[in-house]
């Protein structure tokens, strides 16, 4: 995990990894080992795959026993744990699996944040305990809610988004000039949040990452939903 360094180039004595404000912002060292939203792939290459997804797994693990957050009704709810879906720094973290060989435990923490997190309730609309002040948490439930985002922001020359769980049967989206993504599922439900196969235009699409001109010339995504990972679902060696 991120530790703490003094100007003089000593670390911090006694330090706590959970502790927040403490040179990070809105956070804790846990929370801000996986803030590397640009390279990713460097991140999971210096922790080492096996590593990475164990820890990243346990993480939610044990997570969703306080909602991924805590249950308090305070903007900074979740600052002392180990990760905090109520405020922007931790929001790509559970995206981080597909920069790996199991991105299927991407389809299964997005999908159980949707439902355990979100809610319809005039205080719990946005979750429990939460910093909603650029829009990002309910912009984040859209994107996630119809199976499309990208950890690094689309700053990339290529940019391109990675695949969660969608939520909905049918989702069409005006691309302009006329285009239009259509993006539908089967079979999918409360059980079913796992990708089985992916057909782009009708042909299967075999890789992690969809471009975005690819979505923006207009398109037909349809998945294929099941209750159980798919690990032959992407070329592994191909983005």
């Amino acid at each position: 995990m991120c530790a703490q360094k003094q100007l003089t180039g000593e670390f911090l004595v006694d330090f706590d990894p959970f502790a927040p404000w403490v040179g990070f912002q809105e956070g804790n060292a846990w929370q801000y080992t996986f803030y590397v939203p640009h390279t990713p792939e460097e991140l999971v290459s210096t922790m080492g795959e096996e590593k990475f997804v164990n820890r990243l797994d346990s993480i939610f693990t044990v997570s969703e026993k306080t909602k991924f957050g805590g249950e308090d009704i305070d903007a900074f709810a979740g600052v002392k744990y180990l990760y905090n879906q109520g405020n922007q720094p931790n929001l790509h973290i559970p995206w981080l699996f597909n920069f790996t060989n199991k991105p299927w435990l991407t389809q299964k923490w997005v999908r159980r944040i949707n439902d355990e997190f979100y809610g319809t309730g005039e205080i719990h609309g946005y979750g429990f305990g939460q910093d909603e002040d650029q829009g990002q948490l309910g912009a984040w439930y859209v994107m996630s809610a119809i199976g499309l985002f990208d950890v690094k922001g689309l700053i990339e020359t290529e940019p391109s988004f990675q695949f969660g769980s969608p939520l909905f049967e049918e989702v069409k989206i005006d691309v302009g000039g006329g285009k239009t993504l259509t993006m539908r599922t089967n079979k999918n439900g409360p059980q079913n949040f796992y990708i089985q196969s992916i057909l782009l235009n009708g042909k299967p699409y075999l890789k992690k990452e969809i471009p975005l001109k690819e979505l923006r010339d207009g398109a037909v995504l349809e998945f294929t939903m099941g209750s159980t990972p798919e690990p032959g679902l992407f070329k592994m060696t191909e983005k």
